[in-house]
């Protein structure tokens, strides 16, 4: 069932997306060659425990999940695609970090991700970003009202297949309101004009995660959480909280410009 939020609804979404905001601009701001993910994931709790925000991340566990999640960010370093745990890696040059964060603000939720480099860039690391952030804001661009969720989808699978990368294989976005994941699902490829229709209200978790070997399989590490591309490959993850309004795609996670 999905779950129309009210523009007021909209508006408190938004405070909890701003948190998100500048915990994963925290995040960016102080990584770098040395720095552990366990210190990330400190850097972001101090930005939910001083906005009197809390994580939906942490001690969340789904069914396939052995253990619940202890941290309050996912870290994902190079051929880890998603949901990595932040432990005590430390960061070397030229490695590709991806960090999903959530924040839960007067009952609601917002989430995001990004994607960066650290050090020394390798150029192939800068286009699969890029690619994936252009993926990102095709999908947002779709989601107007009178399209479908199949619009969504197709934007983002369009960008990313030009650029010959792979789709993570059976991950995509999601609804987000008063819980991190709501109804309904949101692919990151397929057919225009499919699948529900986006009305104002629909507040969606878009996000693409590509995969630059080109191929679409991963598997779960041992940990049960880090999924890992199949081949070795480095993949790239971007996500916004966006509500569907008559004024067109509103981004309540949005960033200050770096």
């Amino acid at each position: 069932m999905v779950e129309l939020k009210t523009d007021t609804s909209i508006d408190a979404m938004h405070e909890a997306g701003q948190v998100v905001a500048s915990a994963l601009t925290a995040v960016r701001k102080a990584a770098g060659v040395g720095v552990s993910l366990l210190e990330l994931d400190e850097v972001a709790r101090d930005v939910l425990r001083a906005a009197g925000a809390t994580s939906p991340f942490l001690g969340y566990r789904p069914s396939f999940a052995p253990t619940p999640f202890p941290a309050v960010i996912c870290a994902s370093v190079n051929d880890a695609i998603v949901h990595g745990i932040p432990d005590d890696y430390r960061l070397r040059d030229g490695d590709l970090v991806s960090v999903d964060c959530g924040a839960e603000l007067g009952g609601w939720a917002g989430d995001s991700a990004i994607s960066f480099t650290v050090g020394t860039a390798r150029p192939a690391d800068v286009r699969l970003i890029e690619t994936t952030e252009r993926a990102l804001a095709a999908g947002i661009e779709a989601a107007v009202v009178g399209n479908r969720i199949g619009d969504i989808a197709h934007a983002i699978g369009t960008v990313c297949r030009a650029a010959g990368y792979g789709i993570m294989d059976g991950f995509g976005g999601h609804g987000i309101g008063r819980r991190m994941h709501e109804d309904p699902s949101v692919p990151n490829e397929g057919r225009p004009g499919r699948g529900m229709p986006l009305r104002h209200g629909m507040v969606l978790a878009i996000e693409p995660m590509l995969i630059d070997g080109g191929t679409d399989t991963w598997y779960a590490a041992p940990d049960g959480w880090t999924l890992r591309t199949d081949d070795g490959s480095r993949a790239a993850h971007a996500e916004h909280t966006v509500a569907i309004t008559r004024a067109g795609p509103r981004v309540l996670t949005a960033r200050e410009p770096a």
